[in-house]
This record gives structure tokens, sequence and C-alpha cells, in this order.
């Protein structure tokens, strides 16, 4: 049965258990040099395994994986497809979760689609008709009852089992639906046959996801599966819609109450007597219910008749840096006539999350009466919508390691086990639909598509509603719902129990009656100089870091040479230094405002200088990059405790790339770190020292729950030949804690022999002389300056550069690095290196950059760095460490490459104890 066809109170289907599933990821070709071209044509392979279903009542597996084939080479019917025995001769062998192009990809039929243009290669007519998904499934037991449980499906599909059509593509349409099929009448003893014919996707059509101006589309358009699809049994009893309702008392945190609500519904023909019982830890409780056959019906358990689930001193969750991640779990059964029928499982967290407008209007949050500055970046999943468990905790990883607290899912809806990541890593998590697609264009749904919509809505609560990782919903992106869609969520959320914030948009200039001002903005999206996000201005263009901006960054992030070499031919990496106002294909190729590099070429030949080569172009672009994500996160945590128009949050445009891109990301689609992500690193540490660019104020922010105390800040200026010019120290200060600061100096105007372009170091210690803060700036006398009077949605220009040429003069500095490695039981190893600037002179080693190679010096990708991208004076040293995941290694010693903006590249090999 469709999710239409029941009330939503019964229609939230129970989400089977989650299996890690690496997918096949065309980006683990090795790094450097263009991956090997595919074959003409798809090998043949054979059918895929056959999955073994579990007897058990409460079981759930998972589909091992499907055969796949266009409608057009098929010309069986539907019938003999999905019946057990037939042969899927020449059909592409596919993986558990995956759209049809991913697994054209994997089986060479293409080739990858994220180097060079080779996307633009693959023709669209393939899949413009039906794709068939089929798979065998074996059965021992048939006296236990079997459900075909459907989601993922882009963008719509007939389902058939053992020959017989169990769904119509009507009925299970849209990829976040989940939708429960009793197929216990058409499965029998022995092998059985599940077969969908798939229907193309238009993301401004289906309920699906789509790619806006991020990327080029991929030409599929992502039509297939993107999460497990399962067969499930039971008895005569199942459960189903199980979750846990959470009430903590703030700010005490002493108590809390829970409820605990199921759907039990009886499928047998006749009336039974079940006992459904419970358990959470040491806590246990039970109720004996009589349905009639058919019948459905809401069990809750609630504090009032359950006094046990009344907690005294509960363990409470708190996001990472603010305190522990305690779960809990929820394990109910249903048992009749002895044997147990059916079983559920839910893990949640005990936390409180609030949610209001300011009074300036702005979008704020506190979690455990706490309150909270989002830092945050929007994640992209993979273009393909590949899975792979290891990567999806890599990016989380690599947040937390930038000192983020949030990660915004727009559209990109991941699957379960991700969101039990971000709950066990304490990483908030802000998931909503997706801007400028059918999501978007709500006025005018036909009831069919109401249905759809609020099904989706009903599925993504039930999914979402337990995890204490989840913050909120947005229920629009750059544009609110239509009133008629908004009802749609309203009724679906209620339905959900759901209890978390809910926001109309991510935009403050739309808003929905039933859910009120969004007290959200947006962009910029283009290269915008520092001093952009200290100026306040009122209005939504041009306006610098206060409320809360839900998507803004300054637009290109170009990836490490490395990477770039991985992804780019010789010949358009050529064009890309020469020619910035030519089209990128790794840009957004059609979007108007996002197609090529020009203001940020312009604004780095025009700073810097004029690029000499490629590597010279690079180089810069890190410098850059750095500094303008620095200042973003510096002014946004700044102005958090601002006395009017402070900024509540801000989340980076975005996280990492769903594909090999030039811009809008903080680490690249190979794990890879350039200056961007360093500069988040650096700018959210819990104890920070920093420069402001309005003011010249040096301010240290702590993000520490408690005051620091008995600080010392250091400012040291010096022209490029290491002269010094000015020098000055703060004594004695002490900063407030939950992101308070305090001014500790200002730098004069005017300082005599400052050169135009000149260097600022900045270091804070404690009351026992331990540097707990350093910061380096390259700053000029001469502003950049912005034209605010032709401010847009997605940039505001800059009519002069400041002179940061004066950097090119800097001397060459010479940096020793050792390492030495150890192997952790976790399956870890942390190589501790030591940096030390050995130059003679007072010549500063600028912005110097340690990269994990192996011995093909090729980056060991993921790691992540305590500190990385540093700048040493003579005879200064730092240590710093990185850890990688032992396995990825492979038996060999790692080395440390060292290079910098006026560093030679050095390669020294990591010592072993």
């Amino acid at each position: 049965m469709s999710l239409s066809s029941t009330a939503l109170t019964n229609a939230l289907a129970r989400r089977g258990s989650a299996v890690l599933v690496a997918g096949i990821l065309v980006a683990a070709a090795a790094v450097g040099g263009p991956p090997q071209r595919a074959r003409a044509a798809a090998p043949a392979v054979p059918a895929v395994e056959t999955t073994a279903v579990a007897d058990t009542a409460g079981s759930t597996t998972v589909l091992k994986g499907f055969d796949v084939q266009s409608s057009a080479d098929v010309p069986d019917s539907a019938q003999t497809v999905s019946t057990p025995g037939y042969q899927p001769a020449g059909w592409h062998r596919a993986g558990p979760r995956t759209t049809v192009l991913a697994a054209l990809v994997a089986d060479g039929t293409y080739p990858d689609p994220f180097y060079s243009t080779n996307m633009a290669t693959i023709p669209t007519q393939p899949f413009t008709v039906p794709w068939w998904y089929r798979s065998d499934f074996t059965v021992n037991d048939t006296s236990a009852r079997s459900y075909l449980d459907v989601t993922g499906v882009v963008s719509a599909a007939d389902v058939y089992v053992n020959g017989v059509r169990v769904a119509t593509a009507d009925q299970i349409a849209g990829m976040y639906t989940s939708h429960e099929l009793d197929i216990t009448a058409q499965v029998h003893q022995g092998i059985n046959s599940v077969a969908f014919l798939i229907q193309p996707n238009d993301p401004k059509k289906n309920f699906t996801s789509g790619w806006i101006d991020w990327n080029p589309y991929p030409p599929d358009n992502n039509m297939g599966m993107v999460r497990d699809i399962s067969i499930r049994r039971a008895g005569a009893v199942v459960l189903s819609d199980a979750h846990v309702l959470t009430s903590v008392d703030t700010p005490s945190l002493g108590s809390a109450r829970l409820t605990v609500k199921a759907q039990a519904r009886n499928d047998s023909a006749g009336t039974v007597t079940t006992t459904v019982s419970g358990t959470i830890g040491d806590i246990t409780f039970s109720r004996d219910l009589t349905l009639g056959p058919g019948e459905s019906r809401t069990v809750t358990f609630s504090p009032a008749d359950t006094p046990q689930l009344n907690l005294t001193s509960p363990k409470i969750w708190w996001p990472a840096g603010m305190g522990d991640q305690p779960l809990y779990d929820l394990r109910l059964t249903a048992t009749t006539a002895g044997a147990t029928t059916d079983t559920a499982h839910k893990s949640f967290g005990i936390r409180d999350v609030q949610s209001s407008l300011n009074a300036d209007g702005h979008r704020t949050f506190t979690v455990n009466g706490h309150p909270l500055m989002i830092r945050g970046a929007a994640e992209s999943v993979d273009l393909l919508w590949r899975w792979n468990a290891q990567e999806a905790s890599s990016r989380i990883t690599y947040a937390l390691n930038m000192g983020l607290n949030a990660i915004r899912l727009e559209g990109h809806l991941e699957p379960d086990e991700y969101y039990d990541m971000a709950d066990k890593a304490g990483m908030l998590l802000l998931p909503g639909w997706e801007c400028c697609n059918k999501w978007q264009d709500s006025k005018d749904y036909t009831p069919r598509e109401h249905e759809i919509n609020r099904a989706s809505m009903a599925a993504v609560a039930a999914q979402l509603r337990d995890h204490p990782s989840v913050t909120s919903f947005s229920v629009g992106s750059d544009y609110a719902p239509s009133a008629a869609s908004a009802q749609d969520y309203q009724d679906a959320l209620n339905a959900a129990d759901w209890t978390l914030p809910v926001l109309s948009s991510n935009n403050i200039v739309n808003s929905t009656e039933a859910f009120g001002p969004s007290g959200m903005r947006m962009g910029p999206y283009e290269w915008v100089p520092p001093n952009y996000w200290y100026n306040k201005r009122g209005g939504e263009d041009g306006r610098g870091a206060e409320g809360f901006n839900s998507e803004t960054g300054a637009g290109v992030s170009l990836p490490t040479m490395d990477t770039l070499r991985r992804m780019m031919t010789p010949g358009e990496l050529d064009t890309m230094w020469k020619n910035p106002h030519a089209v990128q294909y790794h840009r957004s190729p059609e979007s108007e405002h996002f197609n090529s590099l020009d203001m940020f070429g312009d604004a780095l030949n025009g700073r810097y200088g004029q690029a000499t080569g490629l590597d010279d172009f690079v180089r810069k672009a890190q410098l850059a990059q750095y500094e303008a994500v620095r200042a973003q996160f510096e002014a946004y945590g700044r102005n958090f405790t601002d006395a009017t128009n402070p900024s509540t949050g801000v989340v980076y445009w975005m996280l990492n790339g769903p594909w090999t891109s030039l811009h809008w990301q903080l680490f690249d689609r190979y794990f890879d770190q350039s200056g961007a992500y360093f500069g988040a690193q650096k700018a959210n540490e819990d104890l920070h020292i920093q420069y402001s660019y309005d003011d010249r104020s040096v301010v240290v922010v702590n993000r520490r729950t408690g005051a620091s105390d008995g600080l010392t800040a250091h400012v040291d200026l010096y022209n490029p030949d290491g002269t010094q010019r000015f020098h000055k120290d703060a004594e004695g200060l002490t900063v407030p804690g939950d992101g308070g600061k305090t001014v500790a100096l200002t730098i004069p105007e005017n300082i005599p022999d400052l050169d135009t372009t000149y260097l600022a170091k900045l270091t804070l210690t404690d009351s026992a002389g331990k540097e707990v803060s350093r910061n380096v700036y390259w700053l000029s006398t001469k502003q950049d300056v912005l034209d605010y009077g032709n401010s847009d949605w997605y940039v505001t220009p800059t009519s002069a550069y400041a002179a940061l040429d004066g950097l090119n003069r800097l001397a060459q500095a010479t940096v020793s690095a050792t390492g030495t490695s150890t192997t952790t039981d976790d399956g870890t190893t942390k190589v501790t290196v030591k940096l030390t600037n050995t130059a003679t002179g007072n010549t500063p080693a600028l912005l110097t950059d340690v990269h994990l190679v192996d011995p093909q010096n090729k980056p060991l990708l993921p790691v992540t760095w305590s500190d990385n991208q540093v700048s040493l004076w003579p005879g200064e040293s730092t240590t710093i460490t990185a850890t990688v995941r032992t396995a990825d290694l492979n038996g060999a010693t790692p080395n440390l490459r060292v290079s910098g903006w006026n560093t030679p590249t050095s390669n020294t090999t990591v010592a072993t104890p």
C-alpha cells in the first residue's frame, strides 16, 4: 500500500535497520594524472548475488544489489522480467544503492565523469526512457509475513514481485517517500524476484533532487535508487512508527520525561491479543491490547501512566565542544500467543533545542539552555549519489576538525546511518528541502502532488525526529512554500509528533503564516574582500556579519595542485590561470553568475600581483582563500555578543564539493585541504585571538563554556623584509565563555615606516606563558574598497584592491620538518610533526603547508591536522599532528612534504618507533 492511501498517522513507515554499504567511488582512482579511459561497451558480468532473507519475525534484510538495464533494450514483458529464472544477459550489475549513471560508470560503460569534460560526452538520450532494476531473494519459511520496504526511488517506479505488479509508479513516487508493500501473497519458498521499472527524473517536475547552480547536472538526473530496498518479516502483529518524545528541564537539566509511541497493526484475518513490551536501558514497560482484523492502533507509554519514564539526572546530549553525546536505545517487541511477531529499535538522545527571533528579527538558537552560535557549512552528497560510509564519516570529522558545530543539508538528505554518525560525533544538522525545483514551485500542485508532498514530509520527519543531532527543518530554501504546501508540511509534522523548530525558508524575505518569519538571510556567493564581513549596513544586499546567514561565502575555492592535476587536463589548467574570465566546466557552466573565475582572478591579480604561471596562480589562491574564509568566520564570531544586530549564525557555502569543483568548498572531492580549510580551522579555535578589519581592534573570542582569565595578547607588525615596526602587549585579560569576547587593544592607524604591505603576528598566552593561539595576517595600508551602490544578491563588487603584492618581496625561508608516527588501537596512525624556521635574518616563513604523502609523493587522504599552514619567524618552532587511517598507509612509511609561500618544497621521511 502506498503512503497516499492511508491516514498520515498510520503512514509513517517504519525504517529498516541500516546497513553500512561502501559505494564504488570513481574518486578512489590514484592521485595524479587522468583516470583510465573506459571501454566502449559494458563488459559481460554475472547476475547480482541472490539475497538470502532472514526468517525471524522482526528481521530486515537489505537486497544486495540489482541487475540494471534500459527498457529500450529489454523486449521481454514485465511479468517475464520479474519472474524467477529470468536471465538478465547483458545487463549491468549494480550495488544496493545506485543511480543508473553510477552503475554505468562503475562497470566501465562510461569514463570517469569527474575528470575534465568527460561528463559532457555522456549522452542524455539513454536516460529518457525507464530503466529496469531487478533482484532475486530467497525465502525459506513462508509462515511469517513478508513486506517490501521501498524508499529512495528517483523518480517513480512500477514494482513487480514474481510476475505480479504490487505497486504502480503513481503510488511509488518521490525519492523521500517511504512505502510498505505487503507481498506475503506473492512470496513463495525458494527463489523470488522483484523488479522495479524506474521512470526518468526531472527535478523540475518530480519530488526528487537537483543541483541548481552548484555544478553541471549528471546526464541521468540521478534516476535510480539512492536508498536500501529491504524485505521485512513479521507475524500477525506489525510494529511501525516507533519513536520517543523527550522533555528536559532547563536550565537545571536535572530531570527529563520520556513518551514512547508506536503503531501496532493486526495483519491477520482474525482478532488477536498482543503484548507490546519495551526497554530503555534498565527501564522496562509493557501493555496488552486486542486488535481486530486489519486494525491499527497507537500505543503510547507516557510519564503519567508509566512512572519509570520520569528520569532523574538524565544523561544529556550536547553538541561537540559543549559536552558529551550519550545515547539511549528503545527496543520494542510485539508478542502474540507466546511468540515474537515483530520488533522495533530506535536510538535517541535527550536534549533541548529552542529557536526564536531576537529583537532585530534574527534567528537564534539555544541548546540545553545555553546560547548557541551556529558555525556551519552546507554539505553535498556525491554527484552520482554514491554512498560511502567512510567518506560520510570523514565529512563530519573534517567539519569538527575545522571547529564547525553544524552542517546544513539542503535537499540532499542522507541515509539513516549518516544521522547516527552525527549523533555520536555531536555534529548539529540543519536539514531542509531544496530550492529552485519541484519543492519550490508549489503554487500549482495537483491533488496527487500534494499527497506526495505530505508523504515526503511524513517520511522524513519519521526518519529525523529521534536524532539529537537534528536541530531544525527548513520547509523552504530560497523561497517559502505556498500556503497550501505549508499546510501539507504542518499536517505531516504534527502527525509525526515533530517538536523541533521549523523554518519557513532560509531567506529573510520569505515566510509563511504557518511557520512565521525565517529570520535568516543568504549570500554573497562570489568573491568579496575580508573587510566586507565587518560592515553592518542594514538591508539585504551588501551586509556583513550580523544576524543569521544560512548560506554565504567568497565563491571560488581552488583545490591544491595535486587535485587540480587529477581533475583537469594540462590545457584546461593553462586556460584557467591565463584567462580567469573563460567559462570553467568545473564551476557552474550553465550559470551566468558562477561560470568563470572572473571576480576571483581579477582580485588575485589585482591584490597579489599578476600571476606568472599556474603554480604561482594556485599559490596565491591559497593565501586569498585562507584570508577570505578566516575573515568570514572571525567577523561572525566577534559580533555574536554585540548589543545591537548581533551575529547569531553563519553557514559557509559549501562544506564540500559534490564532484571535482573549483568553487564553494572547504575541502575538495578527494578530501585534500586548501587554504579555505585551514582559514576556517584557524578562525574557529575555541580560544582565539583575531584582528578586526574595520577598526583594527585585536579581539579574543572564547567559545569554551567557562570564562578564561590570566591571558596576555601580544601584537607585532613587520615589513616584508622582516623589520619589526610595532609591538604591544595587553596583559591580565579575562574573556567570558559561550562565545564571549574581550577587546585586547587597538592597533594605531598610523605607524611610522610601515610598508604598504605588512604582516601582523598576534599571539595569545596563558598565565603560565604558554602560547594558546597564534594568528598571522597579511595586510595593507591601502584598503579594499567595496562598491555598495552596485550590490546584488550574489556579490558586492570591489572597486579598488588592497596592495598585497609586497609579499612577493619576502625572501626565501627554510623550514625543517621532523615527524614520528604512532599506531593506535582504534585503527589510526598519528604523525607528530615539528616544524622549525631555520632561516637566518628576519624573514618569516609564511603559510607553511605540510602534506602527508606516500612514497610516490601522492597525498594520503583523508587526514586531520591539529593545525597547518602555519607561519613561523626565524628560530620559531611549532608541533602539529596528523591523523590518518592506518589501512590507508598500505604498510608504507609516510613522508612529509613541506612547502609554503616563500618556502621551497622539501620531503622528509617520517620516523617510526
